[in-house]
């Protein structure tokens, strides 16, 4: 029945339409996994997540439990967390020291931080005349198939064809690009912590949500119009005449509305990444401002500091599992667990040599907006959720993408929303173009 379906995928995918088993047939997920999150490249973490040899920490891809270790050597592979005897995960906790090597609590197998068997208890007793012995790689953890960095993020890919990191990634990499930028010595590091949500919907309710420029003057006009009434009333008060820079990161909701949505353009590009444009800066000229530009000015010179500062992005989604926002150094990673489970992992890092102050602000914005405690957050999930009951219903049979459909600009491989057109459905429908696509195997 799966091959059935699958041999005519082109019957749930229309330009401007999906058919809702996408997103709620347990079959349907199944393949996705095996044709997509275990084929591609999908974000491990950081490099900075395991500075010291033996580090690791452990993440999810697809199917597949994975660590991302340090290994002596310096390197940082990522293994399938699992011992090759009797199938025991090699590490429980999420993330820790395996000291100099990995050792197996059940029968004491120990392996290399690369997955390199290097020993099995009484070997040559216990194992003389088979097939098990240090030369069997079947004995060693198995490695995912490659793994690349980027500027210090971590991608791997189960899969040993296809293309590259770079090239995967493609005009998406300016994403890591501006993030690592607009750190005075061009790097950066995770803040150890991050939040993990589990969402009662299917992953792909989640992504498309990232760069719906339409729904935020919607969803979360509450919470805006709320945060804006207060603003108004300490700005009022204020000697100044202005409320503290975090009012204006909830109330950017209510004041920023569709018109000034439309304002802005998604570019669309293969493989279904996307980038939203207009840059939501909070760039006021406060002292912590001043201070920041002048260390950036130091460290790169006035021109290519302007530059830095004037990249035009707000988001930038990499599918099928990460959404980017770089100029508030913040990430949220994808981890599908069911057909209406997902997991997401909200990062934020440091620009390493900046102000302390400009770090503080973009925590603020991390815990005012992408918590799990927010009002934001919490109007995110309660659609999510009832986008997938609905889904599951039998109230229709379509989703429908059609907003602004057919005035799309098509520049090559580059698919544009035109002037005016911010709130287009086009990032939906180039995920789901790139999602039929894997589906097919192609």
């Amino acid at each position: 029945m799966l091959r059935e379906r699958i041999a005519d995928i082109e019957k749930f995918v229309e330009p401007d339409r999906v058919r809702r088993e996408v997103y709620t047939d347990p079959q349907i997920f199944e393949l996705e996994m095996q044709r997509i999150h275990e084929t591609v490249w999908i974000y491990c973490g950081h490099e900075s997540q395991v500075p010291k040899a033996g580090d690791y920490y452990t993440v999810q891809i697809g199917r597949q439990p994975m660590l991302m270790v340090r290994g002596a050597d310096g390197k940082v592979n990522v293994l399938y967390n699992r011992c090759p005897h009797r199938g025991n995960m090699m590490v429980g906790d999420r993330h820790g020291n395996t000291g100099e090597f990995f050792r197996c609590s059940y029968h004491a197998w120990t392996f290399h931080h690369d997955g390199r068997l290097k020993n099995i208890p009484m070997m040559e007793s216990g194992y003389a005349g088979t097939r098990y012995g240090r030369d069997n790689p079947d004995c060693s953890m198995k490695k995912a198939a490659r793994v690349e960095s980027y500027r210090g993020f971590v991608f791997a890919s189960l899969s040993p064809s296809g293309p590259g990191l770079l090239e995967f990634l493609g005009e998406s990499k300016v994403a890591f690009d501006d993030m690592c930028d607009r750190a005075p010595e061009g790097e950066v590091e995770v803040v150890p912590n991050c939040f993990r949500v589990i969402q009662k919907s299917n992953w792909k309710i989640f992504l498309e949500n990232q760069l719906d420029a339409l729904h935020p003057s919607v969803t979360h006009q509450s919470t805006g119009r709320a945060a804006h009434e207060v603003e108004k009333q300490i700005a009022k008060k204020a000697k100044k005449g202005e409320a503290p820079l975090s009012y204006h990161m909830l109330s950017a909701f209510a004041t920023v509305t569709i018109d000034k949505w439309d304002a802005f353009q998604t570019l669309n590009y293969p493989h279904g990444h996307c980038i939203l444009t207009g840059y939501m800066g909070l760039r006021p000229q406060d002292p912590d401002t001043l201070a920041y530009d002048k260390v950036m000015i130091k460290a790169y010179g006035q021109k290519r500091f302007e530059e830095i500062v004037g990249v035009n992005i707000h988001h930038v989604l990499i599918y099928p599992g990460l959404s980017v926002q770089s100029p508030l150094q913040q990430l949220r990673a994808v981890r599908p667990l069911g057909v209406d489970r997902t997991l997401t992992e909200i990062w934020h890092f440091r620009l390493k040599g900046a102000p302390e102050p400009i770090y503080r602000r973009s925590l603020a914005y991390y815990n005012l907006v992408n918590s799990p405690a927010t009002l934001v957050n919490a109007d995110d999930l309660e659609n999510f959720w009832k986008c997938h009951q609905g889904l599951a219903s039998e109230g229709g049979d379509w989703v429908t993408f059609g907003r602004h459909h057919g005035r799309d600009l098509v520049k090559g491989n580059v698919v544009e929303t035109a002037p005016n057109c911010g709130t287009s459905e086009a990032p939906m429908r180039n995920q789901m173009k790139a999602w039929a696509e894997y589906m097919r195997g192609a």
